[in-house]
């Protein structure tokens, strides 16, 4: 724990350090990327201890706080979420020393910085905290830390107003974290977790935890209708925020779940059916809303939600098994909804940096305004490409374990003598098939309208690939996409330890399932392995031999038009039309069409937008509404004394008529 206290406080000191360096330039960065390193390399080693080996270390001294003591400590499931958190965070600062370096003195980044320190010791003061009220503080750090990181630009009016959703969206979520270790500290001296009795199973106070659980940290994690801020949010913050806050931050909402399921015993069904229905709602409406999107950062935002459903099918159904009695299919869920969180965190990260690259470049987002960026930027195209075909779930890349794991404990569950598990597992393997079948198409769409084709306007024509602090961070987790993807039949049993913790089944019985389920994910990862090779060498060959010396020449394909412009091109809406026309009832776009009533009509042009459902439907009317009763109580508060004891004689007397029919 030494190392880990020690890696902690060189973070947390590292923010300060960065606002006594010169305003502007890369100097900021450099005790940011000195503090994550730190902190990744003393804690790696006890890290790894505990997920390979099921150990947890633990470390405390009081407070001087009502119930509170500094209480940190490891186990597996801690040091699950800390490795990859810190790794990322360090690719981060090294990528925003390039990115968030302010050569016209706009910003002063030695804010920024300071802010992404704490942001940083926030979230890993989340994963460690052994204590209700220190875990709670370290929620509102790292919330307040990157509420200001958001609105980074703030002199943007668009930026603002996403800061103040996400920071109203965040509190919200506070208030019901709040409720939780309430109730399950009554009667407590303390809040350590420790100290936190387990709530006895089929209760009504286990199931209000559990729903409180959904709303507080599902609003962080982005269930849907939960999720309003990120798509928000993301698109404002700087690139390397973006990949924090969407690689690793909305997973703690994750871990904040899995660890309050620690609390509760074992779970009756409804709450794996619970978690399948937001699983399938939350992943197959992400990615629908990410495929009418026009900016990049927005669809990966819905991407990131998506990717959430994803994980949280893979906990319903591992609920699901455990409330069933089957092991094995509890096992195989978790391990796959755990190693979709590590995956999502690589090729998420790996995404948001590449798009992150391109806005650097090019000053915009804009995908409609883009087009034909491989030839001038190749490597971060590479990079993209590879992150795509991640979350697209294809073999050999790192994406598709998780999902198979998911998978293979569905198929399992089908055969199942427990009829509500054989219906939860139709419904898991429906939502995935179809999920998958979108991320694809969305994808497709990403890197074609980006990357390929021509440039529809000259906002590429003077770009190139970003300086080496932003490339080798998108190479590293590139290389990782396809490293943990051929490795993975051994990761897979390396989880067996935070399974274990998850599930309640003893360490050997889930290292024993997840070796019988690493024998057909071998034989996937050699089977893609010879494609690759194959495919290489074919390429290689093809390459090699000698190429006739013809040259022909001939006019591109004009669509009919008398004079071809890259306009006419596909735009990234007309790309996915015919799938997002199968769900208009949900996306509701809006369109603005030419007119074309004149006999000849001048300049015209065609638009579409699609605004969120649930912001458009459902928060803004409640907001409106809020806005009208402040406003009322307002206009009521007229300063005269007798008008206030008026209102406390009517509130007494509606006090007195309920308790009298209460």
């Amino acid at each position: 724990m030494t190392f880990l206290i020690t890696g902690f406080f060189v973070l947390l000191l590292s923010g300060f350090t960065a606002l006594f360096t010169g305003k502007g330039g890369r100097a900021a960065a450099f005790p940011a990327i000195a503090g994550t390193l730190s902190c990744l390399l003393l804690s790696s080693g006890i890290c790894l201890d505990s997920i390979i080996n099921g150990k947890s270390f633990n470390f405390s001294f009081p407070m001087a706080l009502p119930s509170a003591n500094f209480a940190i400590g490891i186990d597996p499931l801690s040091a699950f979420f800390l490795l990859p958190l810190l790794f990322l965070s360090s690719l981060c600062a090294i990528y925003g020393s390039e990115y968030m370096k302010n050569p016209n003195g706009r910003h002063d980044s030695r804010a920024s910085w300071f802010f992404f320190c704490m942001l940083v010791t926030g979230m890993t003061l989340v994963v460690i905290a052994r204590n209700g009220i220190l875990f709670l503080i370290a929620w509102e750090l790292m919330t307040l830390s990157s509420f200001f990181l958001v609105t980074h630009e703030n002199e943007k009016k668009e930026v603002r107003k996403a800061g103040w959703i996400y920071l109203v969206a965040s509190h919200v979520g506070v208030a019901f974290i709040f409720a939780i270790f309430a109730i399950l500290g009554s009667g407590n001296s303390t809040l350590d977790f420790a100290d936190l009795a387990t709530v006895k199973s089929g209760t009504v106070t286990a199931s209000l935890i559990f729903i409180f659980a959904i709303i507080g940290f599902g609003s962080k994690a982005g269930f849907i209708p939960l999720h309003i801020w990120l798509p928000e949010a993301h698109p404002a913050a700087p690139g390397p925020v973006s990949a924090l806050m969407s690689g690793i931050m909305i997973k703690l909402g994750i871990y904040g779940i899995l660890r309050s399921l620690t609390f509760l015993g074992e779970p009756p069904l409804w709450w794996g059916v619970t978690f399948i229905a937001i699983g399938a709602s939350s992943g197959i409406l992400g990615i629908v809303f990410a495929l009418a999107c026009h900016n990049i950062k927005r669809l990966l935002a819905y991407s990131s939600i998506e990717n959430i459903g994803i994980i949280s099918l893979g906990m319903g159904l591992g609920l699901a098994g455990i409330s069933c009695d089957e092991p094995f299919i509890a096992i195989l869920a978790f391990a796959g909804a755990l190693l979709h969180i590590l995956n999502h965190c690589v090729f998420k990260g790996l995404l948001f940096l590449g798009a992150g690259a391109v806005i650097h470049e090019t000053g915009t987002g804009d995908m409609d305004k883009l087009g034909g960026l491989m030839k001038k930027m190749p490597f971060t195209g590479a990079c993209f490409m590879t992150g795509s075909a991640a979350i697209s779930g294809l073999p050999p890349f790192n994406g598709f374990l998780g999902e198979f794991l998911i998978f293979l404990a569905a198929f399992y569950g089908i055969t199942s003598v427990s009829l509500p598990l054989s219906f939860c597992s139709v419904a898991v393997i429906a939502s995935l098939a179809l999920i998958g079948g979108l991320a694809m198409a969305c994808f497709s769409k990403a890197f074609g309208a980006m990357f390929l084709g021509e440039a529809r306007s000259d906002k590429t024509s003077h770009v190139a690939d970003p300086g080496i602090p932003m490339l080798m961070p998108m190479a590293i987790l590139s290389m990782l996409c396809l490293a943990i993807g051929f490795s993975g039949p051994t990761i897979s049993i390396w989880l067996s330890g935070t399974v274990s913790q998850v599930s309640g089944y003893e360490m050997s019985a889930c290292g024993t399932g997840l070796r019988i389920a690493s024998l057909p994910l071998l034989s996937i990862t050699v089977f893609s392995s010879l494609l690759i090779i194959i495919g290489s060498f074919l390429y290689s060959l093809k390459r090699a031999l000698p190429r006739a010396e013809v040259e022909t020449k001939a006019p591109t394909w004009d669509f009919g038009y008398a004079k071809y412009v890259p306009r006419i091109q596909y735009t990234s809406s007309s790309l996915t039309s015919p799938i997002t026309g199968l769900f208009s009832a949900f996306l509701k776009t809006k369109f603005k069409r030419p007119s074309t009533s004149e006999i000849f009509p001048g300049k015209n042009s065609f638009s579409s937008e699609t605004p969120d459902f649930w912001q458009e439907y459902m928060f803004a009317p409640f907001v409106r509404l809020l806005k009208m009763f402040s406003a009322f109580l307002i206009r009521s508060e007229s300063g005269r004394i007798h008008v206030f004891i008026l209102y406390m004689i009517i509130t007494i007397l509606i006090l007195l008529i309920w308790n009298f029919f209460k």
